[in-house]
């Protein structure tokens, strides 16, 4: 009987998707609604009616680069569980589980308080946040269809909460009490997990354990330890491993010591290209190089959350008709326009894919990197504006409508890279690696995240000017660069993203 009820759909797709869209929904309100206040309340002065912790910028920016990183990275310890112990499903259920926790200590008004909540915050992600995308994949078939629109609506649920988060939590947080906003997320997140406890009918069969075929002798991989039963994986683990005690010595512990955590997952990815046969191995190549791209796109990106959020608090004019707007309502604006465009960016590549023009995932990846990275130019554009006086005090500070037309731009950028990249990992990773494959999408997520925190550092010296505008140079290399190599890429992809044309049901409750 659960086996009917999880080919039932609604919409032509599976009923289990709208359970994970709600899911995902209220784990990203609670998050984003976080993330609108976060960096806002580190800089906020320690004293008066709604105080912060009064930190500089320089700082908040690094600690909201640090612990982005995390939150991220965690992927890759919540995907390497999923895939040998509990299975994607508990997974999430877990994960969901330490998310509540972690924003409800958060509304706790204590220094132990703050720093407790932030790391079961990064725990909770970490074991969510893969495996409840990889579960979204496994709703449909390799080659159906159906399985980029089903992200598409999958991506729209992260951007409906964002949404939601960044006005109601920004309000709350900045204009009643920081402890206030935060607690908000918490109780999104409880919402969260209920739903996902009431649509595991819909969800069977989907995020269990990958059991070894009958037959299949092949010993089982240990992640570490075959480090250093390779030639291969010794020599990328070691080169690695050596650049992070050279950055120790010469820029700091802190970016040392995450240089040589890198150097073991360099090793690990090379243990699971090693455990592929040659076509796994091909696709794994193809993988490895989009979470450059990947890296490149949410450095620059997730600008959102510090510089450009602390940008729009300072050095923006936020008066609008009379009422001053909240400056983390801005965050919001990113997500509605995902939920204006989202639908209009998926149909464009349908048509384009079906005029025959070239609509691989690393190609959308590319375009969508190139019309980003166009949006900071509106970024270099709004800091010109902003004028001091002697003292260096700004008296006339950039329109609204400047921060409007970049998150545009970031937005159609990101419909036509981020929720393609999802679904390319779905299809490209072997099985038995699937969720630690999504958690290594997120981890490099992270190491993006971390970039734009020391961008964002960065311009404490160089200035706003210099860095939006070299964001928008970067950007546009790389991405034509992708674009040139296209063709190698999709033989080396060996077919993964063609598709069977069949009919599907459509009827809702079928």
């Amino acid at each position: 009987m659960a086996a009917d009820v999880t080919q039932r759909t609604f919409l032509g797709h599976p009923i289990g998707l709208f359970f994970l869209f709600f899911t995902e929904m209220w784990e990203r309100f609670s998050y984003y609604g976080m993330r609108a206040i976060l960096v806002l309340y580190l800089v906020q002065q320690n004293t008066g009616d709604n105080p912060g912790l009064g930190w500089a910028n320089g700082e908040a920016l690094a600690l909201y680069g640090w612990y982005t990183m995390f939150v991220y990275v965690a992927s890759i310890p919540g995907g390497i569980i999923a895939d040998r112990y509990l299975g994607q499903k508990k997974t999430v259920l877990w994960g969901g589980i330490l998310l509540v926790i972690g924003h409800s200590i958060l509304a706790i008004e204590a220094p132990w308080a703050f720093y407790t909540g932030l790391i079961f915050i990064v725990l909770g992600v970490g074991g969510l946040k893969p495996n409840i995308s990889t579960m979204v994949g496994g709703l449909y078939g390799h080659k159906d269809t159906r399985r980029d629109m089903g992200f598409y609506i999958f991506y729209m649920g992260i951007n409906l909460g964002a949404a939601l988060s960044s006005i109601a939590v920004g309000y709350v947080g900045q204009r009643i009490g920081w402890h206030y906003g935060f607690g908000m997320a918490g109780i999104g997140m409880a919402l969260g997990l209920i739903t996902y406890m009431a649509g595991q009918k819909y969800l069977a069969g989907v995020g269990d354990i990958v059991k070894k075929e009958a037959g299949d002798d092949k010993p089982e991989v240990n992640l570490f330890g075959d480090i250093f039963k390779h030639t291969n994986s010794i020599i990328g683990t070691s080169i690695v491993a050596v650049l992070g005690v050279i950055v120790w010595m010469t820029i700091g512990w802190d970016y040392g010591l995450l240089v040589l955590a890198l150097s073991l997952a360099v090793g690990v990815a090379i243990v699971i290209y090693n455990d592929g046969n040659e076509i796994e191995k091909d696709r794994i190549k193809v993988m490895y190089l989009s979470f450059i791209i990947i890296i490149v796109f949410w450095g620059s990106f997730e600008q959102a959350g510090g510089l450009m959020n602390i940008y729009a608090n300072e050095k923006t004019d936020l008066v609008f008709a009379g009422f001053n707007v909240p400056a983390s309502w801005f965050q919001s604006v990113n997500a509605i326009f995902i939920l204006v465009f989202a639908t209009i960016v998926g149909s464009f590549w349908a048509w384009w894919r079906n005029r025959g023009r070239e609509s691989s995932s690393i190609f959308k990846m590319a375009i969508g990197v190139i019309i980003m990275g166009w949006g900071f130019l509106f970024m270099s554009v709004a800091s010109m504006q902003v004028k001091y006086d002697e003292a260096g005090e700004i008296i006339h500070r950039s329109a609204m409508y400047w921060l409007v037309l970049a998150y545009l731009f970031h937005t159609i950028g990101e419909l036509c890279a981020s929720p393609v990249a999802l679904s390319f990992i779905t299809k490209l990773a072997p099985a038995r690696w699937m969720a630690f494959m999504m958690g290594a999408y997120f981890a490099v997520t992270g190491l993006g995240n971390k970039v734009a925190g020391s961008l964002g550092e960065l311009s404490e010296s160089v200035g706003e000017f210099a860095i939006f505008t070299g964001i928008a140079i970067f950007c546009t290399i790389i991405g034509l660069l992708v674009i040139t190599i296209i063709k190698p890429l999709k033989r080396l992809a060996h077919g993964a993203e063609e598709v069977e044309l069949k009919p599907q049901k459509a009827a809702v409750g079928e």
